[in-house]
């Protein structure tokens, strides 16, 4: 049985959860009401109570360790201006904390009393960002500055006695420091000295608060997970990957209990276990969850048990509860499907896909049910760039899937996930490396005996986007039809207009204005618009902060002048990407038209 995008699109998710100190609920965001509000829920299975109404999305939501209070984050039309928010247990009583609309600000964290919490702002200089500390009580400017900084910071959590925080500073995705700020005396110490590019991943306290444990790369091309002892510097490894990203560690630290998550090939591996020694320990079960993507750890008291968010290919995104030394696992949330079947999601094949210099490029291939004879193939890139396409529930993907279409997400050059030389085989100069996989993938699609070959989709978001319009430019003749949304038509206007907090992040990666100009120019599908063939579709939200939505409108008027088909939609209540309900199912209801008429 069909359906339209619309009921796909009403298909919600339930994830992020946090623990009531007490133990007793766990609060989440879900997407019932049309974008993610908080909720509360006191057993499994049991009937949720919504605790915020807004028409804006809810990005985060974390209990208070001690008191019956939480504190969210919610930012306006898309624009990443995050600010925080008291909300009581009951959701009666709510207070604005930070008070400061035009700035950003980064969750750090509560401390173990419950009376202050830690974060980071470039409300002081749109460029940088600062460390504050701010008690429950305190209100915007009430915040105290802790630490001038002069990048992009993070705070990772307070030491076991609250006298300390871990800050991260980054450079590029794959590089970063990690230094631990000591708030009475207001020092701020460098504990990971490196040469290179080194990425030092979810940081976390040990116990007695004379190391860190961290997820690093450091001597090795994947992550491993070490214990970084602050007296020495020296890093010991705790769980060698095995050749996969070993993602992060979620520790109690009143227990030394823990979880740690290893990436394999895109599929979360999850390993509960307790500490024994600094770098000693014993595993428990593991829990039963759906084959995918599971994380956001919260643990319940004495850590007993503790939340997590999992999904799957064709499982949409619940929270479940694990019970720690037993791997006993209850699902809590039953976000709904819509009335649609749960039976008829489909599940992708992983399949790996041989490039024009010999890389192997893995990615995920899902065919529709019906046999009619070859589909036609909708072959979506992520963003990022360092970023993967990993087997989580996408509803978009389900809805062409129900009609017809295959989808294939490759994870090119320059994904995460697959180590650190990977990573960085797309960088600055090798940038259109990672077009040619796409062209590879498409052979390899035109030799799939279920794919119809003319009835190739690109579609793609963010640097998605750019990989979809450089794909329509670079290889014309292998495209149906051209989906882009909040992509980068013109490197150089991207970097020039991007959020200034923002732009040396991405030269990092893309290549510096300075130095890089004129090939930045070279490789931007902008510049090489009458080449394009195929009909193409552009969406953006008019506040993006990262892609500004100048971007489309000069890819749109260019296109048009060549005489390309083109549909352009600009939402004025978004920013980069979509949120809310109704826009989503206008712009895919447009899409779905869109396909249907030009493939």
């Amino acid at each position: 049985m069909s359906y339209d995008i619309e009921r796909y699109l009403h298909i919600r998710s339930a994830g992020s959860a946090s623990f009531s100190p007490d133990g007793e609920r766990l609060s989440f965001l879900m997407d019932t009401t049309g974008v993610s509000q908080v909720w509360t829920i006191d057993e499994p299975g049991g009937w949720p109570d919504q605790r915020t109404f807004y028409d804006e999305r809810v990005t985060f939501a974390s209990w208070s360790p001690e008191r019956d209070e939480l504190v969210f984050g919610m930012d306006r039309g898309g624009n990443e201006r995050q600010q925080f928010y008291r909300l009581s247990g009951d959701g009666r009583e709510e207070v604005n904390l930070t008070e400061h609309p035009d700035a950003k600000h980064r969750w750090g964290g509560w401390s173990h009393d419950g009376e202050r919490f830690a974060f980071t702002s470039n409300r002081r200089d749109e460029s940088v960002f600062d460390v504050y500390v701010q008690g429950r009580d305190e209100r915007g400017n009430d915040a105290t500055l802790v630490h001038e900084g002069d990048g992009w910071l993070t705070v990772g959590g307070w030491s076991p006695d609250d006298s300390r925080l871990i800050v991260s500073q980054a450079y590029s995705n794959f590089d970063q420091d990690l230094y631990v700020l000591d708030l009475e005396a207001g020092d701020m110490r460098h504990v990971t000295p490196h040469e290179g590019n080194v990425r030092f991943y979810s940081a976390t306290w040990a116990p007695d608060g004379d190391a860190l444990y961290v997820s690093t790369d450091d001597g090795s091309d994947t992550l491993y997970l070490a214990r970084l002892d602050l007296e020495t510097l020296e890093l010991e490894t705790v769980v060698d990957g095995d050749g996969w990203n070993v993602d992060g560690i979620a520790l109690d630290q009143d227990t030394g209990r823990f979880v740690y998550s290893r990436n394999v090939d895109g599929f979360t591996e999850l390993t509960v276990g307790e500490f024994t020694g600094p770098t000693s320990y014993e595993t428990y079960p593991t829990p039963d969850l759906p084959k995918g993507i599971a994380g956001g750890v919260s643990w319940g008291p004495d850590a007993d048990r503790f939340a997590v968010t999992a999904t799957g290919a064709a499982v949409n995104t619940n929270v479940y509860v694990v019970e720690t030394t037993t791997g006993e696992t209850e699902r809590w949330t039953y976000a709904a499907t819509a009335g649609i079947p749960e039976s008829s999601f489909r599940e992708p094949e992983l399949v790996h896909v041989e490039s024009f210099d010999g890389l192997d490029v893995p990615g995920f291939l899902t065919l529709p049910e019906d046999d009619d004879g070859p589909a036609p193939v909708i072959v979506s890139i992520h963003g990022g760039p360092e970023s993967q396409r990993r087997p989580s529930f996408n509803p978009i993907k389900q809805y062409f899937l129900n009609r017809g279409y295959g989808y294939f997400e490759p994870n090119v050059r320059g994904s995460s996930g697959y180590g650190k030389e990977y990573g960085h085989l797309d960088d600055v100069r090798n940038r259109m490396d990672s077009v040619q996989d796409i062209r590879a993938c498409v052979d390899w699609l035109h030799d799939h005996p279920a794919v119809d070959d003319d009835r190739l989709v690109a579609m793609g978001g963010s640097y998605g986007g750019f990989m979809v319009l450089a794909c329509l430019t670079e290889y014309p003749d292998l495209w149906a039809a051209g989906v882009d949304v909040v992509g980068i038509a013109n490197f150089v206007t991207f970097l020039e207009n991007t959020g200034e907090w923002r732009r040396k992040l991405r030269e990092a990666e893309y290549g510096s204005l300075e130095h890089d100009r004129e090939f930045l120019e070279s490789i931007s599908p902008i510049n090489n618009i009458e080449a394009i063939q195929a009909p193409l579709f552009v969406i953006h939200g008019e506040n993006d902060p990262r892609v500004p939505v100048s971007e489309a409108h000069q890819i749109v008027e260019e296109a048009r002048e060549q005489g390309v088909p083109v549909r352009e939609l600009i939402f004025e209540d978004e920013g980069h990407g979509l949120s809310k309900l109704e826009n989503k199912i206008e712009a895919y209801s447009a899409v779905a038209e869109f396909l249907a008429e030009h493939v």
